[in-house]
Order: C-alpha cells, then structure tokens, then sequence
C-alpha cells in the first residue's frame, strides 16, 4: 500500500505498525521522536498497535533541546 512518510510517498506492507514503519524507516533516537498520522498525534504506548492505512500521512516529529545560556 502507498503512505506518505515525512512528504514522500512510500509502499509498505499492509497493516504495518507505527512501530514497524519507524524501524524500517530507520529512526536514530525513537525515544525522543513523536508521530503524527493524518495530522493527529500518537500516543508513544499505541506506536505497536496503530496499523496504518493506504494514503495515510506520516510525519516524525524530533523535539531537540538547547539554547544557550547567557
């Protein structure tokens, strides 16, 4: 089936997994990363059981700290 991930459009499995299309999208540091799906955010503990869908959206979101200290 055909997802967008991240604004490119990809052929996955059917019914794969948020979790399983972030390994095989190989996302470094999953710990920090948040989903979305169709604009909506997951929940970290439904990232094994939300199946995606053909034309479904996909983004990884990375929440980088920092700053300076003046």
């Amino acid at each position: 089936m055909k997802i967008t991930v991240s604004g490119e459009t990809k052929d996955v499995a059917d019914g794969i997994t948020v979790t399983e299309l972030m390994e095989q999208e190989k996302v470094e540091t999953p710990e920090y990363v948040s989903v979305s799906v169709n604009e909506e955010f997951i929940s970290r503990g439904d990232f094994s059981s939300t199946k995606l869908k053909e034309g479904d959206t996909v983004e990884f979101l990375y929440f980088m700290g920092g700053g300076s200290a003046a």
